[in-house]
């Protein structure tokens, strides 16, 4: 599960620089804490291999979730161990890059998805292994296969999958007499307007609906939703240019310039704070956010509701972005063959789930993920560990699952993710028209994603 909303991340080494200055150019506590490279074992008896495993699940409920696993095939196998390490998802990217540079890779890492594209014409990427990729494609939705796979092979097996829909707080929606969520763009619009609360001095109490400038999640996340539900998308089939100039664009922008224009959103407002505490009544987030919102509201939570993204008209055919992430193993990797039967073992391996009935299943990932308040790709995993006790709010995020389309990952991607939002903020924030940050999207993004990488 991400740990926390996606942030900007630093994307490939600059332009000009070797493998061997990148490294040295980097800070030396980001290699320290990056890049200490533990004992390997040559697997003769009373020798095993070693795996390293460099993940993002640093602290907390996924950290430990993450352990349960790996202990548990530690203990069940002599030959073979894994050992996990772990940085904030903020140092992900660049550790991923530093370690291949400096000769130190883990065997199998974790990345997120939109980063794939970038990390295999970096060479960090091993394509899976025939067997284990028709594995992928059978045990895995449409959208994160696709999110695995760069170029039309995959790269590894999903982890979690997070698809996109509309959080709403009950309890506002009843106050402003809306008795259920919005199905459509109009009817969002006008549940904003009826939602949004202000004192006598002018000052917003309430958000109608939560366009933030935070970060990507929100600002980049939703407009990329909406987007998709609208029947456009960000960037061409081929990756060569973007695609967010067109009728579907045109309207997502027209959309949110409104809704701040006229007082619905506030832009400068952080959702993240803000939602829980009651003081926006609509966003458009992913499922994550269900298991913070949890913790963060207590008893209040049974105020929060999710729903399908609303449509831009009635009877449309539904679809929103998904996210995830994925693990791999390194082109570095010594033991690869090792490193992908552990993956297996861990991701498409069922074991029996006596919570959920006798006979019941399920990998030991969809546990893990559903534990930490996540879902994986897997479906089938997912109704059965969400049949029995689970959150009804996930229900949405799960049925999203059928219709959802993984966001674009070629090697621009996370640069591409930056400069859109930098034009989204700009049209929030009354910088740009609507006309401009179209057009200033398109010509930075077509520079960005058609140069030669």
């Amino acid at each position: 599960m991400t740990p926390a909303p996606h942030p900007t991340v630093p994307a490939r080494r600059p332009r000009g620089l070797s493998r061997r200055h990148f490294a040295l150019a980097l800070p030396a506590a980001l290699l320290a804490t990056g890049c200490a490279a533990p004992r390997q074992g040559t697997g003769r008896p009373g020798d095993p291999i070693v795996l390293t495993l460099l993940t993002h699940y640093a602290s907390g409920a996924l950290k430990r979730a993450l352990q349960g696993p790996v202990d548990e095939w530690n203990a069940g196998h002599d030959r073979v161990k894994v050992r996990t390490m772990a940085v904030e998802f903020t140092d992900l990217l660049t550790t991923f890059m530093v370690r291949q540079a400096a000769g130190q890779s883990a065997d199998i890492i974790h990345p997120y998805c939109l980063w794939n594209g970038q990390l295999v014409q970096a060479g960090v990427l091993r394509p899976a292994p025939p067997e284990h990729a028709e594995e992928i494609r059978r045990g895995y939705g449409a959208a994160a296969v696709g999110s695995a796979s760069v170029g039309g092979r995959i790269y590894g097996y999903p982890t979690e999958v997070q698809t996109y829909a509309l959080y709403y707080n009950k309890r506002l929606l009843r106050e402003a007499g809306v008795d259920r969520p919005p199905r459509t763009w109009r009817e969002l619009e006008e549940t904003a307007h009826r939602t949004t609360r202000r004192d006598r001095y002018g000052n917003t109490l309430v958000q109608g609906f939560g366009l933030s400038t935070i970060d990507d999640a929100t600002t980049v996340g939703q407009t990329l939703a909406l987007l998709t539900a609208a029947g456009g998308t960000f960037v061409s089939a081929d990756g060569r240019r973007t695609a967010i100039d067109s009728p579907a664009g045109r309207a997502v922008f027209d959309l949110e310039h409104r809704l701040v224009a006229q007082g619905a959103s506030a832009p400068g407002v952080n959702v993240y704070k803000a939602f829980p505490s009651g003081q926006v009544a609509m966003v458009v987030n992913a499922g994550w956010w269900t298991a913070n919102l949890k913790e963060l509201m207590g008893a209040a939570y049974r105020d929060v509701g999710v729903a399908p993204l609303p449509l831009p008209a009635a009877h449309g055919k539904r679809a929103t972005l998904s996210t995830g992430f994925m693990l791999g193993v390194d082109t570095a990797s010594r033991h690869p063959r090792e490193a992908w039967e552990f993956l297996r073992w861990l991701n498409a391996r069922k074991v029996g789930v006596t919570s959920a009935g006798k006979g019941a299943t399920a990998t030991r990932m969809s546990l893990l993920q559903v534990s930490a308040g996540s879902m994986t790709g897997r479906a089938d995993d997912m109704r059965t560990l969400l049949d029995e006790g689970g959150d009804p709010n996930l229900r949405p995020f799960l049925e999203a699952l059928a219709y959802a389309v993984p966001e674009p990952n070629g090697p621009g991607a996370q640069a591409a993710k930056s400069l859109l939002r930098k034009n989204i903020e700009a049209l929030w924030t009354g910088q740009q028209s609507v006309d401009a940050a179209l057009r200033g999207t398109r010509r930075q993004v077509d520079q960005e994603v058609s140069r030669a990488w």
